[in-house]
């Protein structure tokens, strides 16, 4: 046999024989070793804290999704070929912000139509104005009107001749009466009334022919003034079809989508982007039937997120739906969490709490003192006793804040150790 193998063998025998020496019947010697051993290594420097006992408030346990706070399919408000897209996928964008530009070329050549169409108006308000001797948007008076005028000056000298004519017919009719007038001349005065009458007669209609053509112009300004505005209105169709070419965010938000290329064609129902608002962000929970008495707008919520199990979201519930799902006797409960840093996702599987009244006591440890052992898939801490470690199996509840709610295990007001967990062990002499 080589002293290689020989040498382990010796050993083995020595080992042997200091264990049955040591024994005598029983495990005592044994024991005595081992614990020896331990007193004999160095005390372990740790931290140590205290399990506390505090209110909690009673809860209801329930599971749900988180969503958006609001989903938009924003679509252009007229149809033509995307020209330009400013967006990607997953950008952040803010209200108002411009998403898409749809080619405006014909948009902008009805523009420039209506805009002609209304210098035309104009033109033709002027011309009509003109003709009446009105300055530019003169007030309308018959009666200063150039043909209106001269009518009526030859109405008025109709008027007095007729008058003239009257008087005399009256006075050859007295002296014709009285014989010193023959029925001759007075025949010859009473014509001349006659046909100053019937002048009179036609210039007064002549008058009355003027004045209704001047107003009947009057009409045709207004009418062009009409046409005017009607121009005007075409030119603030034209710009407001121009302005509908620019496709804008209807708030902030990310982009969850954007189905469309520059160049492909679109129309008013087509879905150029898809914005979710998630600041704030909804969380639906699924509340069972026989909780619903306890749920009410702005109960406080705690949510947890298997992506983040170092925290918890708050939030307040702000609507509950009003009807019961009859397969699974639950309804829907909308909460609303703030979401600066964008953390919550729509779509993450949320684990929440809902506040309700009523509540009690728990101990509390903080986060530091446990220790998640990946061997035997449990939560333990250690107890500090007289300066020796004891290992305690914990039972999780909870969070809140920086620390754990303990369901079983430790008790309050109990030294805990907070730091060099994994080298501790049921026995170890610890120094803080």
């Amino acid at each position: 046999m080589s002293k290689a193998l020989y040498r382990p063998l010796i050993w083995a025998v020595m080992i042997f024989a200091t264990i049955s020496c040591g024994s005598s019947g029983s495990d005592e010697g044994v024991r005595v070793n081992i614990n020896a051993d331990a007193n004999s290594q160095p005390a372990i420097s740790i931290t140590v804290g205290r399990s506390e006992s505090r209110d909690i408030a009673a809860s209801i346990q329930a599971t749900g999704s988180v969503t958006a706070d609001e989903t938009s399919d924003v679509a252009p408000k007229t149809a033509g070929k995307i020209a330009n897209l400013s967006i990607n996928a997953g950008q952040f964008i803010s209200g108002g912000a411009i998403i898409a530009r749809v080619d405006d070329r014909d948009a902008r050549l009805q523009l420039a139509s209506a805009q002609a169409a209304v210098k035309k108006a104009r033109v033709t308000v002027s011309q009509a104005e003109a003709r009446l001797g009105l300055a530019a948007n003169g007030k309308f008076d018959a009666s200063t009107i150039p043909e209106v005028r001269a009518a009526g000056a030859v109405y008025e000298t109709n008027l007095a001749e007729l008058r003239q004519a009257e008087a005399n017919e009256k006075r050859y009719r007295s002296l014709t009466e009285s014989g010193d007038v023959s029925m001759i001349q007075y025949e010859t005065f009473r014509t001349a009334r006659d046909t100053a009458r019937t002048r009179a007669n036609a210039a007064r209609q002549l008058l009355d022919v003027a004045r209704n053509t001047a107003r009947q112009s009057n009409q045709a300004i207004a009418a062009a003034q009409a046409d005017v505005e009607s121009a005007q209105t075409q030119v603030a169709e034209a710009q407001q079809a121009i302005a509908d070419t620019v496709v804008k965010a209807p708030f902030s938000g990310f982009v969850s989508s954007r189905p469309v290329a520059v160049g492909e064609f679109v129309s008013t129902a087509s879905i150029i982007a898809t914005i979710l608002r998630t600041n704030p962000i909804k969380v639906q929970i699924q509340v069972a039937e026989a909780d619903l008495p306890f749920v009410g707008l702005g109960r406080g919520v705690s949510v947890a997120i298997d992506a983040y199990r170092d925290r918890n979201f708050a939030g307040v519930v702000t609507a509950v739906n009003p009807a019961v799902d009859p397969v699974s006797r639950s309804t829907v409960v909308e909460a609303s969490i703030e979401n600066g840093d964008n953390a919550l996702r729509p779509g993450m599987f949320a684990t929440a709490r809902i506040n309700k009244e009523g509540g009690g006591t728990g101990v509390f440890v903080p986060k530091t003192a446990v220790f998640n052992d990946q061997a035997t898939q449990a939560y333990r801490s250690f107890v500090i006793v007289d300066g020796v470690a004891k290992l305690r199996v914990l039972q999780l509840g909870p969070e809140e804040g920086d620390s754990y709610q303990i369901l079983n295990g430790i008790a309050a007001d109990e030294t805990v150790a907070t730091s060099n967990l994994a080298q501790l062990f049921e026995g170890a002499k610890v120094a803080f």
